[in-house]
C-alpha cells in the first residue's frame, strides 16, 4: 500500500492548492455525466485518445478503476476578480494541468497510477488520434470522460468543492495500485 500522506505531500509540492485521500469505492461512473461529452462543448469529442469515445466505454472504464485500491483527490482553486474573469480562470486551468502532468510523471516512476484531470490530456501539442497514442502509459483523461460527477466525488470524500463567490476550482484524482 502506498503512503498517501507522502503522496499528498508530493501533490502539494507539485503545485496543487489542496489534496486529500480518495476512497476509490465512492467513484460512480455515470452515463448522464459521460453523455455531456457527446454534446462536444469543448470540441474534443472524437478528436483525441483521452476523450470519448476513444478513452473507452463506461463498462470498460469501470473494470479499469476496479484494479485500483487507493487514491488521492487534488484541487487547484483561486479567487477571480468577478464572474467574468476568464483570464484568471485560464491561468488556474494551466496551473492545474501542469500540476496534473508533473505529479502523474512522478507517481508513474513508483506506482501503477491512473491520473484523471480536468479537460483533455494535453501531453502532446497535437494528439496523434486516430493514429496510435504516442504515450498511452501517460495519457490523462478527464474525470468527466470517465463519467464522474466531480462535485459529488468531492462531497463523498469530504473535500470542499465550492470555495465561495468568485472562485474557480479544478479537480483531478490519482488512483493507485
Amino acid at each position: 500500500m502506498a503512503d498517501l500522506g507522502k503522496i499528498i505531500e508530493k501533490a502539494l509540492n507539485a503545485g496543487f492548492t489542496d489534496a486529500a485521500p480518495l476512497d476509490v469505492a465512492t467513484l460512480e461512473l455515470r452515463e448522464d455525466i459521460r453523455a455531456n461529452c457527446e454534446e462536444n462543448k469543448c470540441g474534443m469529442y472524437g478528436k483525441c485518445w483521452s476523450c470519448p469515445p476513444a478513452c473507452g466505454e463506461l463498462d470498460e472504464l469501470r473494470g479499469k478503476i476496479k484494479k485500483y485500491s487507493q487514491g488521492i483527490i487534488v484541487q487547484t482553486y483561486g479567487e477571480l476578480e468577478d464572474e467574468f474573469d476568464f483570464e484568471t480562470t485560464r491561468e488556474l486551468m494551466k496551473k492545474h494541468s501542469a500540476s496534473v502532468k508533473k505529479l502523474a510523471g512522478e507517481l508513474a516512476e513508483e506506482y501503477d497510477v491512473l491520473p484523471l484531470g480536468a479537460g483533455t490530456c494535453g501531453l502532446c501539442e497535437t494528439c496523434s488520434y486516430p493514429d496510435p497514442c504516442r504515450f498511452p502509459k501517460y495519457q490523462i483523461s478527464s474525470m468527466e470522460a470517465y463519467g464522474l460527477f466531480v462535485s459529488d466525488v468531492c462531497k463523498k470524500n469530504n473535500v470542499q468543492y465550492y470555495h465561495g463567490k468568485n472562485t474557480q476550482t479544478f479537480v483531478g484524482c490519482y488512483l493507485l495500485r
